[in-house]
């Protein structure tokens, strides 16, 4: 296979022009090294989707719901502690705002597939993540999409964000599953680590299915990171408004996403 040269980051593409891979995707036999930086470009790009996407429904008087899911597979080892301190912060700053239950779901090993219950309480997440331990392992990505489609079917949830680094399942499947996840009106904000394209093909599909946006994670960008997953997060717990409110308050990359929104309008 040939080696993957990445480009400029971040790539999408018009829901409306998106033709579906009808063709099997080859995973690289050896794991990329993480990349050592992250443009200013794909973080503006991954908030200008994050700003397009379909505002969060959920009943009146409902507390947000938000997804998280990730890949416990051992070649995420290297990076999990540093991946689990980010992935905190975000719980840490959705807690001062109220209004967001976390689940968290996770793979490892030979077909495990673990999930949490709702919490609204961010320390009691946080102590389960950082028990958990990575083992070797094949991924289960269309797993994590059909827990999100069938806790979107129960009306009980409002976004779904996924980090993981690669991707050894049939791309067909994966896509059909984030159709119907899409149709739904569950968009999946997809956070890769390394530069698998393996990955990066499927995941940029998953995103694009369910009008959600895809972002690069480096070990570079931590900083970007937990800013956009607190985006994210934000976003889940009360949409376009609460984002642009957090803006004000924050300013940042936050403030350059109300921006971008007002001027959406």
């Amino acid at each position: 296979m040939r080696r993957f040269q990445p480009g400029n980051g971040l790539e999408f593409i018009n829901p409306s022009k998106l033709n579906l891979l009808t063709t099997r995707l080859l995973v690289p036999k050896e794991k990329e090294r993480l990349p050592t930086e992250s443009s200013r470009a794909d973080v503006d790009s991954f908030l200008a989707k994050v700003a397009a996407a379909p505002p969060p429904a959920r009943k009146s008087g409902k507390r947000g719901r938000l997804l998280f899911a990730m890949d416990a597979t051992a070649s995420r080892e290297p990076t999990w502690d540093a991946a689990s301190h980010i992935q905190g912060q975000m719980f840490e700053e959705t807690a001062t705002l109220g209004g967001l239950d976390v689940k968290l779901v996770y793979y490892r090993g030979f077909k495990q597939f673990h999930q949490t219950p709702w919490v609204g309480n961010a320390k009691d997440l946080l102590s389960t993540m950082t028990t958990v331990t990575c083992a070797a392992g094949m991924t289960q990505i269309e797993r994590v999409l059909e827990h999100a489609i069938a806790e979107a079917s129960r009306g009980s949830v409002n976004a779904l964000v996924f980090v993981g680094d690669c991707m050894e399942e049939d791309i067909d499947r994966l896509c059909g599953r984030a159709g119907e996840l899409g149709l739904l009106g569950v968009p999946a904000f997809m956070f890769q680590e390394g530069r698998d394209l393996a990955a990066e093909r499927a995941f940029k599909q998953v995103a694009q299915l369910t009008r959600g946006a895809y972002c690069h994670f480096d070990a570079a960008s931590a900083q970007h990171l937990r800013e956009l997953l607190g985006a994210v997060a934000v976003f889940a717990a009360g949409g376009r408004k609460a984002l642009e409110d957090f803006g004000k308050r924050r300013g940042g990359i936050a403030l350059q996403l109300t921006h971008q929104i007002s001027k959406s309008r």
